[in-house]
This record gives C-alpha cells, sequence and structure tokens, in this order.
C-alpha cells in the first residue's frame, strides 16, 4: 500500500513535470500552470473544467467567484478545502476563458489521470459537463446526470463518479443554487459520514500569492 509520504513525493514529481508541459498551445498563453491542491489523502476530489483568469494569476484552482461559493458549499456540509482536493480538466487557462477544446483536453488529460491514480480518492465529484464527460467516458450532459452517482475505474483506481453542476452556473443562474446546494448535501452520506448540523463555520481565505510563493519553494504544503 502507498503511504502518505510516497504519495506526496509523487505528486511533487508530477507537479514539477506539469509545469514545464508545452503539450498543447495553451502554455503559449499562461501565466502558469495551475496543477491543483489539496488533501493529498482526500477521499473526495473535485475536478473542474479550466482555470480563469485569477487561477491563472495565483497558481491555485477556484480562487475566484465560483470558488468562493465552492468554499461556502463545502462548508454547509461540514468539509473545508483543506479535506478536499481540487483539480481541473485543463492545467491552463484557455484565452478568454473560453471553453477547452477537444485536442487541449487529449493533451492534458493524462496529468488528470494520473493525479487521481495517486491520490485515490473514494469520490470524484465532476463540476459541469467537461469534467463529467471526460471522466464518465459518455456524452451525456450535466443537465441529465447530475447528482446520480456511478462506480467508474479511472486508470487504476475504482471511484464513485458524482456529477455535479460547476459553482459557475449558479453565478450566472440564481436558480441553480438551490440544485448545487441539494447535490452537496448528498456528499456527506456518499462519504460515509454524519451530514452537517448547525451554520458553517467561516472557511479560510485562498492562499495569498506569497503563500502560493513559499509552497512552490517547498513544494509541500500544496499537498498537506
Amino acid at each position: 500500500m502507498v503511504t502518505s509520504e510516497a504519495r506526496r513525493a509523487e505528486l511533487v514529481t508530477l507537479y514539477k513535470a506539469v509545469s514545464s508541459c508545452t503539450s498543447c498551445p495553451l502554455a503559449e498563453t499562461r501565466t502558469q500552470v495551475v496543477f491543483g491542491a489539496g488533501n493529498a489523502d482526500a477521499e473526495l476530489m473535485f475536478v473542474g473544467e479550466a482555470p480563469g483568469f485569477h487561477e491563472d494569476q495565483q497558481g491555485i484552482p477556484f480562487v475566484g467567484a465560483a470558488g468562493k461559493l465552492l468554499e461556502r458549499l463545502l462548508a454547509d456540509i461540514g468539509l473545508s478545502r483543506e479535506d478536499v482536493f481540487i483539480g481541473n480538466v485543463l492545467k491552463c487557462r484557455p484565452p478568454g476563458n473560453r471553453d477547452p477544446q477537444a485536442d487541449e483536453i487529449e493533451a492534458c488529460q493524462n496529468h488528470l489521470f494520473r493525479q487521481i491514480e495517486l491520490i485515490q480518492p473514494r469520490i470524484v465529484a465532476t463540476l459541469g459537463n467537461f469534467a463529467t464527460k471526460l471522466l464518465s467516458g459518455n456524452s451525456a450532459g450535466i443537465t441529465r446526470v447530475h447528482g446520480v452517482e456511478q462506480s467508474v475505474r479511472l486508470g487504476n483506481s475504482q471511484v464513485l463518479l458524482y456529477p455535479i453542476y460547476h459553482p459557475a452556473a449558479a453565478l450566472y443562474t440564481r436558480a441553480m443554487l438551490s440544485v448545487l446546494e441539494q447535490d452537496f448535501a448528498r456528499l456527506p452520506q456518499l462519504l460515509g459520514r454524519e451530514p452537517a448540523l448547525g451554520p458553517a463555520e467561516a472557511v479560510p481565505a485562498p492562499p495569498s500569492v506569497q503563500t502560493v510563493i513559499t509552497v512552490r519553494e517547498s513544494q509541500l504544503n500544496l499537498f498537506g
């Protein structure tokens, strides 16, 4: 069985490799690679679409408005960013935050599969269409499959795939917020935990740019 220390070491090796990746044209327009961050021993991993402007600047996934909503939804079920691992299908920001293109997904998907293989989460929650279609292996859209778990094999890992709307959907269509809350509310049950009771505690703000620089220097805290 792989130890936590060995898992972190492998993640650091992968992080270094991905940080210098030039497999697709996005390498020419990114500010930096957004590898992913969180708990290397997480039972729950979230996979979004691609970094946006703020993520590209800070090197951390989900630090913009959608990230703040994700933190609030996590807090509602008694979790925080430190309890989970968060990544994206693409590790580099598409220009203008456009949708990922097929060749970009193909060039980047092995990085994601390797992350899943190393972290070995029990549940992978896909946020939106792109992550859901890639990891489920079928073309069913998020509207049809959200909130419905399925067992899938990703590389050497058997995981429970749990599609959820991307938090950004609720920023543009407020009616989506209640749907997101309902889907998130099932996560403790899927994890085999008691639902959170009472008001959630405040979630710490994402690390500052200086913290990110320190993380890069130490290559340790990124996968705490």
